[in-house]
């Protein structure tokens, strides 16, 4: 059986890292450094992560029978560097 709850886990880690690895390394290069090569991949496997921890965070829960505040909190997470690793303390470790 698939565990939802760990995929989105696992979900918000990794975007919480390329987010912070996106802002803290790729922007600095690039703008600072002018050294633009890792902004490209770095971007697209976050954007991935973001679409894909957005699409969990609302299949768990549906699932789970979220309120509409604990479900858009978690969402909003998704755009506040270290939000998901508040939001995956604070609403997905507490349901394990």
């Amino acid at each position: 059986m698939i565990n939802h709850l760990r995929i989105l886990r696992t979900l918000a880690i990794l975007e919480g890292i390329s987010y912070l690895l996106l802002l803290g390394v790729c922007v600095p290069l690039k703008y600072v450094f002018d050294i633009p090569e890792p902004t490209h991949p770095v971007g697209l496997a976050h954007g991935v992560l973001f679409v894909a921890y957005c699409a969990w965070v609302l299949i768990v829960g549906t699932q789970r029978q979220w309120s509409i505040l604990t479900t858009f909190l978690s969402l909003l997470a998704s755009l506040l560097p270290f939000g998901t690793f508040m939001a995956d303390k604070k609403f997905f470790k507490t349901e394990v």
